[in-house]
């Protein structure tokens, strides 16, 4: 049996545009895709061109993001001071002399009797040498 695909037949032209090896027939030039070869060079600069500008942009991208990143970690940093109440020296030391003495004098002992207490109960030797920074002891 014969191949109704294989006839010996030639195939009717349905449209004006023939296309012979991927090009069609109102191509001039075969090669026309490849014209760009041509200015290899010009194509090069060009590419190189764009390579160097996606680069900067990118490491401008990057510098942006870390930028975003350390702000938002400051941002959370300082979230969780107000959540937590730190001690931030501008708000908790006092800021006049008065206000120092004043915290000075609460932690004197003012009174005499809890003062002999002290001395009382304390595990220290009365008469040890008195201690000098700096000054090596000798144990004779």
């Amino acid at each position: 049996m014969k191949d109704p695909s294989r006839s010996s037949t030639s195939p009717s032209i349905i449209s004006e545009d023939v296309i012979i090896n991927g090009h069609s027939h109102e191509d001039d030039n075969p090669f026309a895709e490849y014209m760009w070869m041509e200015n290899e060079e010009e194509f090069n600069r060009q590419a190189n061109f764009l390579l160097k500008q996606f680069l900067f942009i990118a490491q401008i991208e990057e510098e942006l993001w870390e930028e975003e990143f350390i702000e938002r970690c400051f941002q959370e940093m300082l979230e969780e001071e107000e959540e937590h109440e730190w001690f931030i020296p501008a708000r908790d030391l006092p800021q006049t002399m008065d206000q120092i003495q004043d915290q000075f004098n609460d932690l004197v002992i003012s009174d005499s009797s809890s003062l002999e207490d002290l001395v009382v109960k304390s595990n220290l030797n009365p008469n040890a040498k008195e201690f000098v920074p700096g000054v090596k002891y000798l144990n004779i």
